[in-house]
């Protein structure tokens, strides 16, 4: 029984063991970080964190990421909605070959798209633009939205879709006023996994950006400066980039558990 209790704590303490060594770091001079090992601050400070709440260049990274990453996430479920209605209430030719092609395209590697979306949106205007960064990720995150929310959406019964037929409810109104609410939890679950695959993704968001929309996750590779990397700043840096995805499991935290026990997550 022991083992049982100690196996448990001891792999959330070698999870969460990172993550508090990232806080701690953050509160240390890059002085400190590199002379000396310590388990906690010796000379707390907070000049790290100061740097980039008063750096625009620090600043406006963590508010271009939250601008493409909450228009991504808009746009992957509105189009996922309909999509995965589709699926799961008709048959059509080649339904099942088309569903497996969407999710073939969460598989692909980003590096696959990053040249081709690069020269499109170079040719049409839209490079460095937020816009640019969610429509790219639309590419990953709507086949996946679609795959989830088609599982909650088949687990309702259609008998429902025929009462509110006879009823004289119009396709809006039943979708919006009773077919919505009870996938809600679907509905959360994908905004949350929208809301962090388009969050913690690098590549296309770099290459698709240099100034004007440019993430925090690119800001932070640029950390080098004449006596080396800028430790401090940059472990501060990580910590604020977990404190959106702590929000976002916080808010949808009931959804989330919903869904992992209904849907097909």
């Amino acid at each position: 029984m022991k083992f049982r209790k100690i196996l448990p704590r001891a792999h959330v303490i070698f999870i969460l063991l990172p993550v508090y060594w990232l806080v701690n770091m953050s509160f240390k001079s890059n002085q400190e970080i590199l002379s000396t090992l310590s388990l906690w601050p010796q000379d707390f400070t907070l000049e790290n964190y100061a740097t980039i709440l008063t750096d625009p260049s620090w600043y406006s990274g963590y508010i271009n990421s939250l601008i493409y990453v909450l228009l991504n996430t808009v746009i992957s479920v509105s189009i996922a909605l309909p999509a995965a209605y589709a699926f799961s209430r008709y048959r059509f030719l080649g339904d099942k070959h088309l569903f497996f092609w969407l999710l073939s395209n969460r598989m692909a590697p980003p590096a696959v798209f990053a040249l081709p979306f690069f020269q499109l949106y170079s040719s049409i205007g839209l490079f460095d633009t937020h816009l640019a960064v969610a429509l790219a990720h639309t590419l990953f995150n709507v086949p996946l939205a679609v795959w989830i929310l088609e599982g909650f959406m088949s687990s309702v019964p259609r008998e429902i879709d025929e009462t509110a037929q006879i009823d004289g409810y119009s396709f809006p109104r039943f979708f919006t006023k009773i077919f919505a609410p009870m996938i809600a939890s679907g509905i959360g679950v994908t905004a949350f996994f929208c809301f962090m695959f388009s969050w913690v993704e690098l590549l296309l968001a770099r290459t698709l950006t240099s100034v004007s929309a440019k993430p925090i996750s690119a800001i932070m590779t640029r950390t080098v400066s004449a006596s080396g990397l800028d430790w401090g700043v940059l472990a501060a840096a990580g910590t604020l980039t977990i404190i959106p995805g702590m929000l976002v499991i916080y808010f949808v935290r009931n959804h989330i558990a919903r869904g992992f026990a209904m849907g097909r997550v």
